[in-house]
């Protein structure tokens, strides 16, 4: 046992002191007809969780996850991670983990060896599955660290690359499938560009869409049946990323033809990134049926860059599960794509941690249905735009009129138009009384 001195997290409820306890998670509570648990399936995310070890660019570890390994970066650890990260979801109740290929072992300069180290650490995560019930979420490929990737994967440059790149995404797909994941994403860390002196942007976006699509058919193959997804992020690495926020990569998958394989997995810190908030993201994705799953993080207003903190706005994460609510839920799940602070670099950190974004979400989630069932908000917009439920209201929305017709009636008003207030102020009011009463 490697987490010997934290117990099982258990709901304590909102008065009490234990930091070690869920003070509004209660997994077994019933919501607008759902368990709690049910509206937030948890993933844990391989790569932060057990991996991340406090460094960043100016400063090295600060954080053991050797998990009494006796060398990090070999197979040894490998195993000691699956071993470390099956007893903390289960000792905190989270049902999935998602992965990326080089998360689960080292790396080999030899790609059939490192294919050879999947299958062998695969092979023991089944048997962890197989003992606690716990899934795979999603699964995907790391094509941005290995300096190969320097220009891209799908939009390299180099033709021997983009091979690199078809083989990580097929050895990772057989993996997902073999795991039996939900999904599978493609989050294009490096699939951008810097300056369009040396770039055919094109080109470039052509040959992602053709990887995709021998993925999607491969996927198919091999008899993977969950969605595809696209995570949207802008600026970082590159300057000029292709995924930049929802409303882009929608338009770039409808251009190719794949939108019928995939939807997309929305992140917070990158909607952030992207000068979004994480609700506008998960609202433009829904209202074109490809909201499928979230990257449950936050970012700082005051940092340009992708920090990943768990998330302690219980105001996003009440509207995030408001457009969760309105989407019918999620076919994905709410993966922890979030890492501790480099000073919190204790186990009991590390659980702390997923305690505060778990119990933040499942304030979001009450908190929406006290909005739902209030009703006022709901009420406001539907008498917003009432005067679209006139007669020539109706025409403009069947499409059934013209600009000649339409012309013609404003010649008859008198006036400039009288729109309705927008009464955001009010509105935000009812929030706070809603959220705080």
């Amino acid at each position: 046992m490697i987490f010997k001195d934290i117990p099982e997290i258990k709901y304590e409820g909102k008065d009490s002191t234990n930091p070690l306890a869920f003070k509004f998670y209660d997994k077994d509570r019933y919501v607008l007809g759902k368990k709690m648990s049910e509206h937030l399936p948890f993933a844990m995310a391989w790569w932060h969780n057990l991996g991340a070890s406090g460094s960043d660019m100016f400063g090295r570890d600060t954080i053991d996850k050797s998990f009494s390994a006796s060398e990090k970066g070999t197979m040894e650890h490998a195993l000691a991670k699956v071993d470390a990260g099956f007893e903390f979801m289960q000792k905190l109740g989270i049902k999935y983990f998602c992965f990326h290929d080089v998360d689960l072992v080292p790396e080999s300069d030899d790609i059939n060896e490192t294919n050879k180290r999947l299958d062998d650490i695969s092979d023991y995560i089944l048997v962890k599955m197989k003992e606690t019930g716990i899934k795979c979420l999603w699964g995907t490929a790391n094509m941005f660290s290995n300096p190969r990737f320097m220009n891209g994967a799908g939009s390299t440059n180099d033709v021997n690359v983009y091979c690199f790149a078809a083989a990580q995404i097929k050895k990772a797909l057989d993996i997902t499938v073999k795991l039996g994941g939900k999904g599978y994403v493609f989050w294009g860390g490096r699939e951008g560009y810097e300056t369009l002196l040396n770039t055919d942007v094109k080109f470039e976006q052509e040959n992602i869409a053709k990887l995709m699509k021998m993925a999607v058919k491969y996927g198919r193959k091999i008899g993977f049946k969950g969605d595809f997804y696209i995570e949207p992020k802008p600026k970082e690495p590159m300057k000029h990323q292709y995924d930049y926020d929802a409303a882009t990569s929608i338009s770039f998958l409808r251009q190719y033809g794949l939108d019928k394989d995939f939807k997309l997995n929305i992140e917070a810190n990158h909607a952030t990134l992207a000068g979004h908030t994480f609700e506008h993201e998960l609202r433009i994705a829904s209202i074109n049926n490809m909201l499928g799953s979230i990257d449950a993080n936050e970012g700082d207003p005051n940092l340009g860059w992708d920090v990943d903190r768990f998330p302690a706005d219980v105001y996003s994460a009440t509207y995030a599960m408001l457009e969760v609510i309105n989407n019918g839920g999620l076919t994905g799940g709410f993966n922890f794509d979030a890492k501790n602070r480099r000073p919190s670099n204790t186990y009991s950190d590390m659980f702390e941690a997923f305690i505060l974004g778990m119990d933040t979400f499942a304030l979001g989630l009450l908190n929406a249905e006290k909005i739902i069932k209030d009703g006022r908000i709901n009420k406001f917009i539907k008498e917003k735009y009432s005067s679209f439920e006139s007669s020539l209201g109706q025409k403009i929305r069947n499409e059934e009129t013209s600009l000649e017709e339409l012309a013609s009636k404003a010649s008859e008003l008198k006036g400039m138009g009288t729109p309705s207030s927008g009464k955001q102020e009010y509105l935000e009011e009812i929030i706070n009384q809603i959220l705080f009463s």
